[in-house]
């Protein structure tokens, strides 16, 4: 995993985004282990976030357009950011209380269980601004199958966009964050890798491609593969994505 020459990230409608900072290789590379992000990486729980946030702000009045901003924070930062201090504790347990309740249709993403099945168990992780209460409800409701570690915000002083999660999902694992690739779908989170020293891959939908600042954008987890090696999970371009795409740009 050595730095590559400043490139270009593909989007999904074939443009470009320029990156302003070299970009190490993604494709083609073995790293110790996976970090998953898990909402909008693994599970598309968009809309009942939505109408938990939407519900919750109503009953305390607030104006809800802070959500649009806030997508990969976790939800007690928002909370104290919204709240009078005192009423804190009050108000974030409500909205867990609602988010748990509202898990009906959240649904597996695209390639979601094939990235997890392919990498063996001490070499993946999820590391998300959950709470574990919230991870294990939404885990249940969609029948994804966790790996055995689960970083939450209840594990941390600092979430996202500081990197102590995704430094203590690589701690966990036992391998050293720069030798780890981290899957997420937002900025704040591609922030917490970056800080951390690991190498991204970022998969678009709940942002735009030319908003995720990272070592490489796909649309789907469906485009790679993660093949378990004796010395790590090599990526790979899946095959029938490389026949699809023979102008094919990505990094690596």
């Amino acid at each position: 995993m050595t730095p590559a020459d400043v490139r270009t990230i593909p989007t999904p409608d074939s443009k470009t985004a320029d990156v302003s900072k070299p970009l190490r290789a993604v494709i083609g590379q073995t790293f110790d282990a996976v970090l998953f992000d898990m909402d909008g990486t693994l599970i598309d729980s968009t809309p009942a976030v939505r109408r938990s946030w939407l519900a919750w702000a109503a009953e305390r009045g607030l104006d809800a357009s802070f959500l649009d901003a806030r997508h990969g924070h976790p939800a007690r930062d928002i909370v104290a950011s919204l709240v009078p201090p005192e009423e804190f504790d009050a108000a974030f347990q409500r909205i867990q209380q609602i988010e748990i309740a509202e898990t009906g249709d959240i649904t597996i993403l695209p390639g979601a269980s094939e990235a997890l099945t392919a990498i063996g168990e001490y070499r993946k992780a999820i590391v998300t601004s959950c709470t574990r209460p919230l991870a294990a409800a939404r885990i249940m409701a969609t029948g994804l199958f966790p790996p055995r570690v689960v970083v939450t915000i209840d594990d941390v002083l600092r979430g996202k966009p500081d990197p102590e999660p995704f430094a203590l999902g690589a701690k966990w694992l036992g391998f050293e964050p720069g030798r780890c690739l981290v899957v997420e779908d937002a900025p704040s989170g591609l922030s917490s890798a970056h800080a951390a020293g690991c190498t991204t891959l970022a998969v678009a939908g709940t942002h735009a491609a030319a908003d995720l600042k990272t070592d490489l954008v796909i649309v789907s987890l469906l485009e790679v593969e993660f093949l378990s090696t004796a010395s790590g999970i090599l990526i790979a371009r899946r095959e029938s994505m490389r026949r699809s795409n023979p102008q094919d740009q990505s990094c690596g």
